[in-house]
């Protein structure tokens, strides 16, 4: 059976999956299944849980406030994302969810918004771009959900950077020159972009002064942050990362 042809929705779910698991679904994955998309019982879907691949799944309760499905047989094994964090300085709504998304797709393993001299944007809800990670694995065909974590100041990450991670820094003053990226692996590594304002000097320097830190142009155009974010991984992806 090509499970790929007859199962069209993914969902991801916290319950573990697996060969005979039945998930309970909540109140918000019962209306998306069975008011939104209309299945019912004996349709079938394609679950994961972050942890343990993608499952075929049969519907065997609907209802409007819950419902259960049984997983079936697996249909795709769990894929890692490279150990990558992406840092980013928070912006307007819809183009920090935009990097959330991009950044889940693309395979961040974990994801930082950080707070800069020249942050505009000062609070987050972090359960709703948790909410967009979620969202932009399901629909990629992702098994593998990135956390993202709470806003926190840049001058204490920086204090307490582990020693073994290198740290990609996109510096604006940079714009022009060519991507200084070595081609040297590394297991650990995080990539930082900075706010629209661009980092302040005194960041800059301590950036600079990190031993873990290579600094990068992207290309001859200054760019916006949430577009710096996409072309960011792409060029660790395509010269460090799992694309090669």
């Amino acid at each position: 059976m090509n499970t790929r042809n007859t199962a069209k929705i993914r969902l991801y779910v916290e319950h573990p999956v697996g060969q005979g698991q039945t998930i309970l679904l909540d109140r918000d994955q019962a209306h998306y299944l069975f008011g939104v998309m209309r299945l019912t019982v004996g349709a079938e879907i394609l679950v994961f849980d972050g942890q343990n691949g993608e499952w075929l799944a049969e519907v065997v309760e609907a209802g409007k406030r819950g419902g259960a499905l049984e997983c079936k047989a697996q249909t795709k094994p769990l894929q890692l994302p490279p150990d990558l964090w992406l840092l980013f300085a928070p912006i307007k709504k819809a183009r920090t969810d935009f990097i959330v998304e991009k950044a889940a797709e693309m395979g961040a393993a974990r994801i930082c918004p950080v707070q800069t001299d020249f942050t505009n944007s000062e609070r987050i809800r972090r359960d709703r771009l948790q909410a967009h990670a979620v969202e932009a694995a399901e629909q990629c065909g992702g098994t593998y959900v990135p956390e993202v974590a709470e806003l926190a100041k840049l001058d204490r990450i920086l204090a307490d950077w582990p020693e073994d991670r290198q740290l990609m820094f996109c510096d604006e003053s940079l714009v022009g020159a060519r991507a200084a990226l070595s081609a040297e692996k590394a297991d650990k590594w995080a990539i930082l972009i900075g706010p629209e304002g661009g980092f302040s000097e005194a960041e800059r320097k301590r950036l600079h002064a990190m031993p873990q830190a290579t600094a990068v142009s992207l290309g001859p155009r200054i760019l916006r942050a949430d577009t710096a974010a996409v072309a960011a991984m792409t060029l660790w992806q395509s010269t460090l990362g799992d694309w090669g």
